[in-house]
């Protein structure tokens, strides 16, 4: 069993995104959110501190360490989800690139992304398959000197800003997940287009657009890894990012009930405080108590990423913390509006944001229906069917 604690190092992490959050970050958490446009000076704040390469191999100029990762992106979530998305964005590419890349992409994008100096987005999503990324149906047609793309994506993050872009697509006509490759696209590729942004419920501050292929040439340069590789990879990078997803929902929750404990201790009626009432303070008593066991599962799966653990184990504890922290953010950060009461679903307060922001993350990286399958194959095997 991998264990863990915070060390020095983390604490570290940890006081100076804490610092940052509450003095530059919040002040505009509001406006980013009601506004929806891309929050540039958060991105230039986020790489002078050079927080972007905390995940990365100390090669790249990281840690080495996803624990680190999520500590700072709880920080950054308790007081704006969209100021930690700018940094997650940074994230989302790196695993496929680290685990299919060869030696000359990773130099080429991994640096980039490390320092800030370039901007990323992966793409997997299609309308007709949502998480189910053995079901995507863009086409990769071999070329001379590369491949010609075909076909389109959904809910593409961070598109409007990207550099570059990391897309699955089916290399020729087979149809089953060993088609399935990874390849790099670069803004400004003839027949390479991004849709208009979506009006989103939440995370609005980080574009989430559409993306269209029409016979897209792309070099064999381009492609991550070898043929048939690119499930693979792609799990890998999931599985392997996702505890930091669980951080981001930890921190929605804990920013939930800062928010809540403040308003309830300032707040009188017929004469009582309303953080007297032992109703109220049930309420908060289970939303610590649950918003602490997701923070204990969310930190476990990180360290066991750091420890080198890989495959279905690693899938399936990665699963669990993020599926617990993200149902665990909606509910709490649910009954904090409600502790707020009429003011809690004005837009004028910013609980409401934080409620809007946690349903988002249930859905991200795999629907938490998605996470509860692979913890159950995990426990029992694949459903079999009868012949």
């Amino acid at each position: 069993m991998v264990l863990f604690s915070l060390n020095d190092d983390h604490r570290q992490i940890q006081d100076l995104i804490r610092r940052v959050a509450r003095e530059k970050v919040a002040p505009r958490a509001n406006e980013i959110d009601r506004s929806g446009e891309y929050p540039q000076d958060m991105f230039d704040l986020l790489k002078g501190l050079g927080i972007f390469s905390l995940p990365f191999p100390k090669e790249y100029g990281g840690t080495g360490s996803i624990l680190s990762a999520c500590v700072a992106a709880e920080e950054l979530s308790r007081v704006c989800y969209n100021t930690c998305y700018v940094m997650i964005a940074q994230w989302g590419p790196f695993g496929a690139i680290l685990h299919g890349g060869n030696e000359e992409q990773k130099k080429k994008y991994l640096m980039g992304l490390s320092t800030g100096d370039l901007r990323a987005s992966i793409s997997v999503t299609e309308p007709q398959s949502g998480s189910d990324v053995a079901g995507i149906k863009s086409r990769a047609k071999k070329a001379p000197g590369g491949f010609r793309l075909n076909g389109s994506k959904i809910w593409c993050t961070n598109a409007q800003v990207a550099d570059f872009f990391v897309v699955a697509a089916k290399l020729g006509d087979d149809d089953t997940r060993r088609a399935i490759n990874l390849f790099i696209l670069e803004k400004g590729m003839k027949g390479f287009t991004v849709g208009k942004k979506e009006d989103k419920l939440g995370a609005r501050g980080l574009p989430s657009c559409p993306l269209y292929f029409d016979d897209v040439f792309v070099p064999e340069s381009n492609r991550l890894g070898e043929e048939g590789q690119g499930f693979k990879a792609v799990m890998e990078g999931f599985n392997g990012f996702r505890p930091v997803i669980g951080a981001r929902a930890v921190g929605l929750a804990q920013g939930a009930i800062d928010h809540a404990v403040e308003f309830v201790k300032n707040r009188y009626t017929w004469g009582t405080r309303v953080s007297d009432y032992q109703g109220i303070r049930w309420m908060l008593a289970d939303m610590a108590m649950q918003t602490e066991a997701a923070r204990l599962m969310v930190y476990r799966a990180a360290s066991m990423v750091d420890a080198g653990v890989t495959g279905e184990e690693l899938a399936a504890f990665a699963g669990m913390a993020k599926a617990y922290a993200t149902d665990v953010a909606m509910k709490v950060t649910t009954d904090a509006v409600q502790l707020f009461g009429a003011t809690g679903i004005s837009n004028d307060a910013p609980i409401n944001r934080y409620m809007r922001d946690a349903k988002v993350t249930q859905i991200i990286e795999g629907t938490n229906q998605i996470q509860r399958n692979i913890i159950g194959n995990f426990m029992l095997g694949r459903p079999q069917k009868k012949t």
